[in-house]
């Protein structure tokens, strides 16, 4: 099972990630301890030219780490066929259940990481790097939580039986089961839709607003708009998206999506979620950085960006997901 190539890839990619991490973190705590802009000393000198170097070679191992996400789910897809009663990456992860834990701690380093490299991006366009200090203290507390996610892709991996018979999506997004996502799966189609676009609609309105408006409290509103849309997105998408998508009132898996069987449909209509959720977010952490007088023009400047990143990943979102339910024969009467 380990020699995968998927599972090879996964474990030697993530050692070097977290390699490159250690290595950044060791030069960051002497950023931390020794850092002082106004000094022009050798080892003030010796230190900006390592930031500069560190800098660049974390936003390498933490954009390696964004696609290693993608590469999991891809993998976990790929080795279903390995076991029997598996269907899907549901089949696998649950072969494992430690897989589920690996997938949770991978998508939220898929956002840290995403956040680490666009205010890097931020803080390296600024002549006096304001936001050394934070970043570094950020890469400190992303280490051992990348040191984890190494451990516990070998604990799945090296953990997964092919001869044990595994449960599919068919039984864990079931109405009729227990847990979440039995409760997702159960429920009633119109008060999902009546929610899942009440709060796309007031993220889009919130959004909207920011491209015309300059008021700071609106971006921290954005923020909490964000969270809260990606969270019911994920829901509307097992709640009734995927009935749409598969074309069948009780077929709940959102990871069946990402097969051929139906056009991979579901990398790119999560990858619009993801765009909406991050850059929706980022003018709301970006926020508070405007204290710093030498950064503000470049916030200004990518906010522009940023949002327009997030509508365009809404609309795509949007589009893959609800095509159906509004141009396609398949309805759902009676749920």
């Amino acid at each position: 099972m380990i020699l995968h190539p998927g599972i090879l890839a996964l474990l030697c990619g993530s050692t070097i990630i977290l390699i490159v991490m250690l290595i950044a973190s060791w030069h960051g705590l002497k950023i931390l301890l020794y850092w002082d802009l106004s000094s022009s000393s050798e080892q003030q000198l010796l230190l900006e030219r390592k930031t500069w170097l560190i800098s660049t070679l974390l936003n390498y191992a933490l954009v390696g780490q964004m696609l290693s996400a993608l590469l999991f789910v891809f993998t976990a897809d790929d080795i279903h066929r390995l076991f029997v009663g598996a269907m899907c990456a549901t089949g696998a992860l649950n072969a494992n259940l430690v897989g589920w834990l690996v997938l949770l701690i991978k998508g939220a380093l898929l956002f840290i990481a995403s956040f680490w490299v666009v205010l890097n991006r931020l803080d390296q366009r600024t002549e006096d790097a304001p936001l050394t200090r934070p970043k570094y203290l950020v890469l400190l507390a992303m280490t051992p939580v990348v040191g984890l996610d190494l451990y516990l892709q070998w604990r799945y991996f090296s953990g997964l039986q092919p001869e044990v018979i595994t449960s599919c999506c068919g039984s864990l997004f079931s109405a009729e089961g227990e847990g979440v996502a039995a409760g997702l799966a159960g429920m009633p189609v119109k008060q999902s839709m009546q929610l899942f676009f009440g709060v796309v609609g007031g993220y889009l309105v919130i959004l909207l607003v920011c491209m015309r408006s300059q008021m700071a409290l609106l971006r921290p509103l954005l923020f909490t708009a964000s969270v809260l849309m990606f969270f019911v997105s994920l829901g509307a998408v097992v709640s009734f998206l995927s009935l749409y998508i598969y074309q069948m009132p009780s077929h709940h898996c959102p990871f069946d999506m990402l097969q051929a069987n139906y056009n991979y449909v579901g990398y790119p209509l999560y990858a619009g979620l993801f765009c909406a959720t991050l850059f929706g977010m980022l003018p709301g952490i970006a926020q508070p950085l405007n204290k710093y007088a030498s950064i503000c023009s470049e916030i200004e400047r990518a906010e522009k960006y940023w949002l327009r990143i997030a509508l365009a990943g809404m609309l795509l979102f949007l589009t893959i997901g609800c095509w159906q339910m509004f141009f396609g024969s398949f309805r759902l009467l009676g749920y």
